[in-house]
Parts: structure tokens; C-alpha cells; sequence
């Protein structure tokens, strides 16, 4: 009775210990770890930047009992009259920047919605707004000139003066 005990208790110790063993083999497999490497880079490009070289100028013109426009081509910097409007002289300019940044970088342009020009009391107002290169400019060899060219709103018997800007109008450049 003895040795049936034994073997009954060295029976019963192998199974628990061959439980043990599964038990940690399974926990081992569960809690095995892995890992990889890997690199951190960052590029610092040079800052998009944009400087004004000249002013946008429709020139001189006068202005009849009838609303007309001048509007100011960046392509070619010439201006064309619609409606009452006459021009006078050759004087013309769009405005004119010159952007620099990252050679070969695309930007964009963000042209404003509108200006008021004033001579005194009396306004008239600047919009569609274009730009040559529209809507995105190459940065060739690191630099490129934009051009921006508008409509100039004038009212039938406008009051004659210069007319300025009393606020720049603002162009945005944003890398692409």
C-alpha cells in the first residue's frame, strides 16, 4: 500500500510538474518580445521669402460722364480702358516681387479680394486681382519674379486727383 501510494503521489507530481512546464512553455510564447530599429530625419529648407521692387501704377487717364475700368495686364504690364474711361501716357506697372526660397520649390499665390485707393474723400476701388505666374511659381535657380496686375473701378465724373493706397494690399506666398 505503500509503494501504491508512492506511485499514486510520484504519478500525480509528474503530471503537475509536466502541467507546470506547459504552462510556462505557453507563457513564454505569449510574452516573447521582438523589436526593430529605425532612423529619424528632418530637412530645413530655406525660408520662402518675398520682396516688392515696384509699385502697381495705372498711370494717368481721365474719366468721361460714363463708369469705365483700366485693368492692368501682369503678362504683358500693359492696361486696357473699358467703358468712360481714356488713358493718358505710357507710365504703367504691375506690382512687382520678387520671391526667393528653395531652388526648384513650387509656391502659391494668394492674391487679395480687394483695395481702395483714395485722394481725400474720394475712393475707388481695386479688385480681380491676377498674377503672372498664376495660381503656383517655380523658385528657378532659387528666385522668381511675380507680377500682379488688377481692375481699377472708376465711377462716371470720378473727381479728378492721385489717388493712393492708404493701406498696402498684401500677396501671400506659401510653399507648395
Amino acid at each position: 500500500m505503500y509503494t501504491n501510494v508512492k506511485n499514486e503521489k510520484m504519478k500525480q507530481m509528474k503530471r503537475i510538474l509536466a502541467f507546470s512546464i506547459a504552462i510556462v512553455a505557453f507563457a513564454s510564447a505569449t510574452f516573447a518580445q521582438v523589436s526593430a530599429t529605425a532612423n529619424a530625419t528632418a530637412t530645413i529648407i530655406t525660408p520662402l521669402a518675398i520682396t516688392r521692387t515696384a509699385h502697381m501704377d495705372f498711370g494717368s487717364l481721365f474719366v468721361s460722364t460714363s463708369p469705365g475700368t483700366v485693368v492692368i495686364n501682369p503678362v504683358t504690364s500693359t492696361r486696357s480702358a473699358t467703358g468712360g474711361c481714356t488713358l493718358v501716357g505710357a507710365t504703367v506697372s504691375p506690382a512687382t516681387f520678387t520671391v526667393t526660397g528653395l531652388p526648384a520649390a513650387v509656391y502659391t499665390i494668394t492674391l487679395p479680394g480687394s483695395a481702395i485707393i483714395t485722394d481725400g474723400t474720394n475712393n475707388l476701388t481695386v479688385d480681380t486681382f491676377t498674377s503672372d505666374p498664376t495660381p503656383t511659381g517655380t523658385l528657378t535657380g532659387g528666385n522668381s519674379t511675380l507680377r500682379v496686375g488688377a481692375t481699377l473701378n472708376v465711377p462716371a465724373s470720378q473727381t479728378p486727383g492721385i489717388y493712393t493706397s492708404a493701406a498696402a494690399f498684401t500677396v501671400t506666398v506659401n510653399y507648395q
